[in-house]
């Protein structure tokens, strides 16, 4: 499938929202690939993955996550895993156009549609592109559930459209917060908005009648698994209703890009923290198989998960798995056509 480079790409930091962004622009040299994408709509059948349908607006991610687990897909476009994934970034312009063709074929029924399965649908560029808020605006039209996971705070804009899809069918939206430290999030998810900005955006849209969560993830023993009770109470100070926790996950290439920039940031506690994630996964790095990836084994990891499961209970939030919200109402309704009433005579 073709890409067209963009030779003056949208300045995501040049936008009527730039004070949602809350992160300083990246040092290396941004490009912006524009799509004409055949398909919106990935199928997945993960058995550990609570949703069926994902929709990605953007391939590659401009928070620059050290942990990103998507990092090795950025490689079917003959782009790399490190620095490309974060920098040459694919948009898919006409995302919402095709999300309405995939409603308006008999076979679809209705079935929840999760925003960033992948990389991050309210990524800085979405304030330029605003591609996720027109393929939000198609779910309403049609009245179909949707769930949402976002690290941004650029998802406040269109607290009120996602409210209105609550209301009228489903809506549920998970905030992932890993740290409660700002400065500790910085060095591992240096272009994403700070934890503050996310507590932020998740009152916002509670207050527009959202049910929202927080995913704590990932837990990364020996540098934030301290953390994970300030953030789940922060989180229920802010609205939350639900958890869920992931497990550091280093598959493939995230591997090296993880440890480079563990090392540069903390090079006094890396060894640490390799260690205590090799302690938990059987001696390895990273344990692929299904249900245990994003997970841990052993005391420590039974350690983190207790007090992960305390702490939510004594706060009354809804462990979930995965984005695993209950099953959607049969709200979907296709749009009667301009016209289409003379049909009926």
């Amino acid at each position: 499938m073709a890409l067209k480079l963009l030779q003056n790409p949208p300045n995501p930091w040049h936008s009527e929202h730039v004070e949602w962004i809350d992160a300083p622009p990246p040092e290396a040299k941004l490009e912006i690939y524009e799509e004409e994408a055949k398909t919106v709509l990935s199928e997945n059948d993960s058995p550990d993955v609570g949703f069926r349908w994902s929709l990605n607006p953007y391939r590659g991610c401009f928070h620059a996550c050290a942990y990103c687990y998507a990092r090795p897909t950025h490689q079917y476009w003959d782009f790399g895993a490190g620095t490309d994934f974060e920098r040459k970034i694919i948009v898919k312009i006409n995302a919402a156009e095709k999300l309405r063709e995939a409603f308006w074929k008999k076979s679809w029924v209705g079935e929840r549609v999760v925003f960033s399965g992948n990389t991050d649908c309210y990524q800085p560029l979405e304030a330029s592109y605003g591609i996720t808020r027109a393929c939000l605006e198609v779910c309403r039209e049609f009245r179909n559930p949707i769930g949402m996971i976002t690290k941004s705070a650029l998802i406040q804009r269109d607290a009120a459209l996602i409210g209105a899809i609550a209301r009228e069918a489903q809506a549920h939206v998970h905030i992932s917060i890993a740290f409660a430290d700002n400065e500790m999030a910085r060095k591992i998810e240096p272009n994403a908005p700070s934890p503050e900005a996310r507590f932020g955006a998740m009152r916002s849209l509670a207050r527009e009648g959202v049910p929202v969560g927080v995913a704590v993830a990932p837990i990364i023993p020996g540098l934030n698994d301290t953390q994970v009770a300030e953030v789940l109470e922060r989180a229920k100070d802010a609205g939350a209703t639900a958890a869920f926790r992931v497990m550091l996950r280093l598959p493939a290439e995230v591997k090296p890009v993880f440890i480079e920039r563990l090392t540069a940031a903390y090079p006094d506690r890396a060894n640490k923290v390799l260690n205590a994630v090799k302690e938990m996964r059987g001696g390895k790095l990273y344990d692929s198989r299904f249900g245990v990836r994003g997970n841990g084994a052993g005391e420590r990891w039974q350690a983190i998960d207790w007090l992960f499961e305390l702490t939510c209970k004594r706060l009354g939030l809804n462990v979930r798995g995965d984005m695993q919200d209950p099953e959607p109402p049969k709200t979907f309704t296709r749009p009667l056509l301009k016209g289409a009433q003379l049909e009926l005579f």
